[in-house]
């Protein structure tokens, strides 16, 4: 079954704030999908998925998300047209705009299939809206606001209660414990990725991470939890630790109920010190810590290539509980040649 699939990943950088193309990648090997040929969509020579050859055949470079979706479809047309694609798992916030416009397309023109919300639940999970969304789903959401402008800002300093966050549309967040530094942040992220941007209530307590899969029906698949035990300055787990609580199972399964969620999703919570569950955050695709829930017994990639080929289903119910993960960095070393000729060429085909 596996050995005539080709499904292609993206997100392979490694930088401090991960991608989840690689961890994608390592499930997939350890998958009934592991003799597929394994494809890398990049956006620059540098990312270290790219030269990982027990993990990935060949690498495309592709256009920025940015350059709008009919430049992508043309990327792909190209792609396919000498290295036939048959699943594409996109693994960046700002990659779905444009796979959602081309989704139907895709598979209608190409055959290429994926597992993605619609565009309608991309919307409704957005930090501008999660707080209406929380309303919807009887989930606790901090009190936020959205503001398009810095004079909005400005007129809203002395209602403000410190600390709070600062958090931009996409990417970014920032604790703040007075105007200085909330207003810094305000410039710092709004100038990195533009309006609207959130400033939400901030909550003190442990952070906790779901990671879990939405059949569109408004069924859970699959869902394990994570404990962070380690964060990074920009708020990322560099460690964490399965856990099991039926509290944060019921507020996943609430949100694939409301939202009648299709694919793969990452709730960010924080169970504040009253013991209340907060939903801060809804990532839209897999997150980087995936491995984790693959060593723990739960291979999400695996099961998102079955639901894009219409495989049956059931859904995953159990996995280990203290299971950890320790993030760590490795100096890869390649040859000159080979990223002199995938920067030149915008293609790199691996021979282990």
């Amino acid at each position: 079954m596996s050995d005539h699939l080709t499904i292609a990943v993206s997100g392979l950088n490694a930088i401090d704030n991960p991608g989840p193309g690689v961890p994608v990648l390592r499930s997939l090997r350890e998958s009934v999908f592991k003799n597929a040929r394994l494809v890398g969509f990049c956006y620059g020579a540098l990312e270290p998925g790219a030269y990982m050859k027990d993990l990935v055949d060949v690498c495309y470079q592709m256009p920025y998300p940015s350059d709008g979706a009919d430049v992508l479809f043309n990327r792909l047309s190209y792609i396919h047209s000498i290295d036939p694609i048959d699943v594409i798992i996109p693994n960046f916030d700002s990659e779905l705009q444009p796979y959602l416009k081309l989704q139907s397309r895709l598979q209608s023109e190409l055959g290429i299939r994926m597992v993605l919300p619609t565009s309608e639940q991309f919307e409704m999970r957005q930090k501008s809206a999660l707080p209406q969304f929380g309303e919807k789903a009887s989930i606790t959401v901090p009190k936020s606001k959205v503001y398009h402008s810095l004079s909005e800002v400005e007129s809203d300093m002395n209602h403000f209660e410190y600390p709070l966050v600062v958090k931009g549309r996409y990417y970014d967040a920032m604790i703040c414990y007075n105007g200085e530094q909330m207003l810094s942040a305000f410039n710092k992220i709004s100038l990195n990725w533009g309006f609207p941007i959130i400033i939400q209530q901030f909550v003190s307590g442990t952070e906790f991470n779901l990671i879990g899969v939405g059949d569109g029906h408004g069924n859970l698949l699959s869902s394990v939890s994570m404990r962070k035990m380690f964060i990074t300055d920009k708020g990322k787990a560099w460690a964490g630790i399965t856990v099991e609580d039926e509290a944060l199972s019921d507020v996943a399964k609430r949100f694939v109920m409301a939202s009648q969620w299709r694919g793969a999703f990452e709730l960010e919570l924080m169970k504040s010190n009253e013991g209340v569950y907060h939903l801060l955050e809804v990532n839209p695709r897999i997150p980087a810590w995936v491995y984790l829930s693959t060593a723990a017994g739960q291979n999400i990639p695996e099961l998102i290539v079955k639901m894009a080929l219409k495989h049956a289903v059931t859904p995953l119910s159990s996995y280990q509980i203290g299971k950890l993960f320790i993030r760590y960095s490795w100096d890869m070393i390649v040859d000159y040649s080979e990223f002199g000729s995938f920067s030149v060429k915008g293609e790199k085909t691996n021979v282990n």
